[in-house]
């Protein structure tokens, strides 16, 4: 018989427990989400009804979310005041700066960014999202590639500790995209599917050195907090990501679009959790907002489960493989789920 992988829909003879989890536990806060129109393609909302949103984050218990797409200026103004401004305590934006101004002749790129954090901040940003262009695309006026751990930027990491606004940083992406697209790739649907994260080519850094920037930029600005995004950006080596919290106080991490990862080693990712409650935080990244993979992620925070699916794409496009649940206490529950982006992020509380 000849079948190939893209038709390839293998059930599960398992028989384990199941335990579907509707609502969170205790009130969570989804510390990475997209609700602004910096990612969609037709320039229009990624949420275009807010009251039903508010519907639905009651009925999952999200007490509120974080806002990845404020960018800077008017597109910021409009997102303050559609989220935060209308609906205080559910939502708090965090801002860009223009990445575009690396490319500017001079070598104080850097004060200007901060200048524009310093502004946005003002207007009322409760954070720094900074994504991955940085280290793979952003170059300066030279043609050369702008790392994290640039000296040029040095006072724009400044001036988020100086601010006291947390840096939620996106940097490299999945191991399996920095290296050949063939048979051994175990995300190669994936990449099929968006060639665009390919970043194997010689014109791209090793994914190592994307890691040794930012733990250099995180090292170097110890008054700054910084949120090292999915799973601190190398959920497949939680001993490193271990190493990372352990080393620098102000460094955290979330969940976000990486349970697949985390849910295949659930013992080391137990284990990590439970060894840094304070510093984990819960979201999905999920674009648009969608609740059932928010009830996969409660799942997966909440109970033992076993085996079970970490999307509702077929097939799951960041793996063929099930995950299994952590089982969180709710001591612990709570701080991921909420505490501690109520302390990095007070607006919401």
């Amino acid at each position: 018989m000849d079948i190939s992988l893209s038709q390839y829909r293998p059930i599960s003879q398992l028989t384990v427990p199941v335990n579907l989890v509707d609502r969170a536990r205790v009130p969570a806060v989804d510390a990475h989400i997209h609700l602004g129109r910096w990612l969609t393609d037709d320039g229009d909302w990624m949420v275009r009804d807010v009251p039903a949103l508010l519907a639905t984050m009651d009925a999952l218990n999200l007490r509120g979310m974080v806002n990845l797409d404020g960018r800077w200026g008017r597109e910021l103004a409009a997102n303050l005041e559609r989220y935060d401004a209308a609906h205080p305590g559910r939502f708090a934006t965090f801002c860009h700066v223009d990445w575009s101004r690396t490319a500017e002749p001079g070598s104080g790129f850097g004060e200007r960014l901060a200048e524009q954090l310093r502004a946005s901040v003002a207007e009322g940003a409760a954070g720094l999202k900074v994504w991955k262009d940085v280290g793979l695309r952003r170059r300066d006026h030279r043609g050369e590639l702008v790392m994290l751990d640039d000296e040029r930027l040095a006072p724009l990491w400044a001036a988020a500790g100086e601010l006291g606004v947390p840096i939620a940083l996106h940097t490299a992406d999945p191991v399996a995209f920095f290296q050949p697209i063939d048979e051994r790739n175990e995300r190669l649907e994936q990449l099929a599917a968006r060639p665009d994260w390919a970043f194997s080519g010689p014109e791209f850094p090793r994914f190592e050195r994307l890691m040794e920037a930012m733990e250099s930029m995180v090292a170097a600005h110890p008054a700054t907090a910084v949120i090292g995004v999915h799973a601190g950006c190398w959920p497949e080596n939680l001993g490193w990501v271990g190493g990372m919290l352990e080393r620098y106080p102000n460094f955290h991490i979330d969940v976000a679009a990486r349970i697949a990862e985390l849910g295949r080693a659930p013992r080391a990712t137990r284990e990590l959790v439970l060894r840094h409650p304070d510093r984990v935080l819960f979201g999905t990244d999920e674009i648009p907002p969608d609740p059932d993979v928010h009830r996969i992620h409660f799942r997966f925070m909440e109970t033992a489960d076993e085996a079970f699916a970490h999307s509702t794409e077929d097939p799951p496009l960041m793996g063929r493989w099930s995950i299994s649940g952590l089982d969180l206490p709710d001591d612990v529950l709570g701080q991921v789920y909420a505490g501690n982006a109520l302390r990095l992020v007070p607006r919401l509380a």
